[in-house]
């Protein structure tokens, strides 16, 4: 009987590409979702669970992303300090308003496994609100949803 090859980090290669999505029309999920597969590295061939493999991920024109149904107003964030009565709270449709890039990423952060690799995958997306982005650099490759 074979056993499973499991890859070394010493095998591996130490550079990760760069893709880019285009966020202008598509649903939260969908990107979020495009975006988490990516980054964990689940597209490479050889994506080994406990070895972080990912791929860098920019994402363009999150103020132009769409929410479905009545989540623009029914789905609320909600964050708390630790001190008594210190609970905010904000809708879905005034977090796209103010900070769309907050919206990806939150979306992107509950897709990704909740595990000791999650910060460093987090680290690699990059989301802007606009067209322009700053990571002329690594050269992105469009990515397609």
């Amino acid at each position: 009987m074979t056993s499973t090859y499991l890859p070394k980090v010493a095998d591996l290669p130490a550079t990760a590409k760069w893709y880019i999505i285009d966020a202008a029309g598509k649903t939260v999920g969908k990107v979020a979702e495009r975006a988490a597969r990516t980054l964990t590295g689940k597209d490479r061939v050889d994506f080994t669970p406990h070895i972080d493999l990912g791929d860098g991920v920019i994402i363009i024109n999150a103020s132009q992303i769409v929410l479905t149904g009545s989540k623009l107003r029914d789905k609320m964030y909600r964050r708390h300090s630790g001190y008594r009565g210190n609970m905010k709270e904000i809708c879905a449709g005034e977090l796209l308003e103010k900070h769309p890039e907050q919206l990806v990423e939150l979306a992107t952060k509950g897709m990704l496994p909740k595990n000791k690799l999650s910060d460093a995958r987090l680290t690699r997306l990059r989301v802007f609100a606009g067209n322009e982005h700053t990571h002329a650099a690594q050269q992105p490759v469009p990515l397609s949803l």
